[in-house]
């Protein structure tokens, strides 16, 4: 099988189900910017340990960025488990428990991987921006949309998290 189709030259690509759209559709955006974030997470990965979920992220943004390309008439995606947002929300908690209060707005900076949770919370806004712009949203959509929501949240507070409680902060 060739990688390259030709079908997109124009400027145009399938969503699931098949209806042809522009690759500027909010949702052919959508899905790119999850694509961004995915594999930011996976670099990331290769930054931490491996005992943290984001491996299990990434599957599940798969499925969340296949409903967000879903134009309504595929009927084989199985439904967004919302007990994967929960799991966010029960990790957010776990993390902030072992954290310091947050003074101030957050500089990104070292180590490492907290710079790279902190990009791949920036892409995860922007996907959010983009999912929230795709007009009549199923309820999966909206599904995908808090799920992305709270992976932001996520992301941050893993980079808090990854600076062992050494924040660096921006005082106005």
């Amino acid at each position: 099988m060739k990688i390259y189709t030709k079908t997109g030259d124009a400027g145009t690509t399938s969503l699931v189900g098949g209806t042809r759209v522009s690759k500027a559709h909010p949702r052919v955006m959508t899905y790119g910017d999850l694509d961004e974030l995915i594999s930011y997470l996976g670099l990331l990965r290769c930054e931490v340990d491996q005992a943290l979920p984001l491996r299990r992220i990434q599957i599940h943004l798969m499925n969340v960025s296949a409903h967000l390309a879903n134009d309504g008439r595929s009927v084989k995606l199985q439904p967004l488990d919302e007990a994967e947002t929960t799991f966010l929300e029960e990790e957010i908690d776990r993390m902030t428990a072992a954290l310091p209060p947050q003074k101030a707005f957050v500089l990104p900076g070292a180590p490492r991987a907290s710079s790279l949770a902190h990009v791949a919370r920036t892409v995860c806004r922007r996907a959010e921006r983009s999912a929230v712009q795709i007009d009549g949203k199923s309820e999966q959509d909206e599904r995908a949309i808090r799920y992305i929501n709270r992976l932001s949240d996520y992301l941050f507070t893993l980079a808090r998290y990854l600076c062992a409680g050494h924040d660096d902060y921006w005082l106005p």
